[in-house]
């Protein structure tokens, strides 16, 4: 079996040019020719060796998961489904805005955690993805959109790893697909502009910022143990203290100078004037031990099996204002691409059986050949 480059770093990638028997020196040129110029085919590569090009062809390749479908919203908004096996599948979504792009990439099939507002949750656990099935994603949009476009500079200029599935529980496929993202010769992206979103793996949030620190986002969404619990199952092993602490931890390795905490808008469940007041108290109290953060109000996008409702939008207004006025940096999310089930905690990757992935990818063939880099 060959090796998929997209697997690799660019360190792996020059141990895996070693091997050829090559220097490491080629692994950036070939790394270059797949991240930054999006080529698949090693024909193309014209300032590599013809007997390195040859090597490859029998010893790697490249390629991104198969396409199943693509949707594109009213407000511009894409979002992907792809076919990852076995009847799985993983959605990957773009949000253009006019001072940037950003790209939501999913880490696993399903999810284990379980959160109540949150589809993938509901859908259950498949399987970790890894990382040529993580850094694919960035690979096939940023390359479909140049082509789409019509344009040859860089399209994607941020990522968020808030796509289907817990990041930090597939911590081994991450750190590498974050080392790609950030390297000069891959996408060049800041470490500012890269976040990982997660919903409080506490002794993983302290590995990566020792390994790969980039921007952190943390899916708060109570501000007791007790609500949270309910919300948020993994709060029974890792509670608010906790969780708290390794944020503060976090911060002295961070590109950015504050932890961003998501929080989801329930109606009559966190959004309540006395909910502001003890996320208020719940901040002042770690503020005082080192904690800076921000907070992200999310518009809850309903979904059948959940049995919860968006909060209205005064009542929002009302939570934003309370944690504004007590000095608490707060946004509300603006909802993208809900048309087309591709907005916050709507991601399912809703593929019933292989017949059905078969007869999506038949479909969608003629976007796969326009799609993917030559």
């Amino acid at each position: 079996m060959t090796a998929n480059l997209l697997e690799m770093d660019l360190e792996g990638l020059a141990v895996f040019c070693e091997g050829l028997g090559e220097k490491r020196f080629r692994a950036t040129q070939l790394f270059r020719w797949i991240h930054q110029k999006g080529a698949s085919h090693f024909a193309d590569m014209s300032d590599l060796a013809k007997s390195l090009r040859e090597k490859l062809q029998v010893h790697a390749h490249v390629q991104a998961l198969p396409l199943l479908s693509q949707h594109i919203s009213s407000d511009g908004t894409i979002k992907w489904l792809f076919d990852v096996g076995d009847g799985n599948a993983i959605e990957t979504v773009f949000i253009p805005e006019d001072d940037r792009g950003t790209l939501c990439i999913s880490s696993q099939a399903g999810c284990a955690v379980g959160c109540r507002f949150c589809s993938t949750g509901h859908q259950g656990f498949s399987r970790n993805l890894t990382t040529a099935e993580i850094i694919g994603q960035l690979w096939f949009a940023e390359h479909f959109l140049r082509q789409h476009l019509d344009v040859s500079e860089r399209v994607i200029s941020n990522v968020v790893m808030m796509g289907m599935g817990e990041p930090l529980q597939n911590y081994t496929a991450l750190v590498p697909a974050l080392r790609v993202m950030l390297d000069d010769h891959g996408y060049g992206m800041s470490r500012r502009r890269v976040t990982v979103s997660t919903s409080g793996v506490v002794p993983m949030i302290d590995r990566l910022g020792s390994d790969c620190a980039v921007a952190l986002a943390v899916s708060l969404h109570a501000p007791t143990d007790a609500l949270r619990d309910n919300l948020v199952p993994l709060n029974r092993k890792y509670p608010l203290d906790e969780l708290m602490q390794t944020c503060i931890r976090y911060l002295s390795n961070a590109p950015r100078d504050f932890i961003t905490f998501e929080y989801c808008m329930l109606d009559g469940v966190n959004d309540q004037p006395e909910h502001a007041q003890s996320l208020v108290a719940l901040v002042k109290h770690h503020a005082r031990q080192g904690l800076r953060c921000k907070f992200n109000l999310i518009p809850f996008n309903p979904f059948p099996a959940s049995g919860l409702l968006r909060s209205p939008q005064s009542a929002v207004l009302a939570f934003a204002k309370m944690l504004q006025d007590a000095g608490l940096v707060t946004t509300v999310r603006k909802t993208r691409g809900d048309d087309i089930d591709a907005a916050c905690g709507q991601l399912a990757g809703d593929v019933k059986d292989r017949t059905q992935v078969k007869e999506r990818m038949a479909q969608q063939r003629t976007i796969m050949l326009r799609a993917v880099p030559e």
